[in-house]
């Protein structure tokens, strides 16, 4: 499933990067502008995305693993800012994923279904 954003098409095929393709003079391009460093398992990824307006956009990906793996990338650059394994002793682990899993940002904070329930990610305060 891909997600659209500022003239761009952010796309996760299986066991592929997650990859941006511009848009220009309505024709979406042939090999994508940008790409992440890490690929995705079986399903691959479908990625929302989270911005003010036009700007600050940040890509959200689920990675099907175990456990789970929510990274978040610069919309403009598909750069890592943030993945769920980067806090000390598992802290934003979240159990198992499941296909075909969409996260969901609402207010400032992103929601990821899991198979017994829902992980929600935001600033700690």
């Amino acid at each position: 499933m891909p997600v659209y954003f500022n003239s761009t098409v952010n796309y996760g095929a299986v066991s592929d990067a997650l990859k941006a393709f511009p848009i220009t003079n309505a024709r979406l391009a042939a090999a994508p502008g940008f790409q992440t460093a890490n690929s995705f398992p079986y399903p691959g990824t479908s990625p929302a995305v989270s911005a003010n307006g036009t700007t600050n956009g940040i890509v959200w990906a689920v990675e099907n693993s175990s456990p789970a793996v929510l990274p978040a990338f610069d919309a403009t650059s598909l750069q890592e800012l943030y993945n769920s394994n980067q806090a000390a002793n598992g802290r934003d682990h979240f159990g198992s994923a499941n296909k075909f899993i969409t996260p969901m940002i609402v207010n400032g904070k992103v929601y990821v279904g899991v198979p017994n329930g829902v992980a929600v990610f935001g600033l700690i305060q």
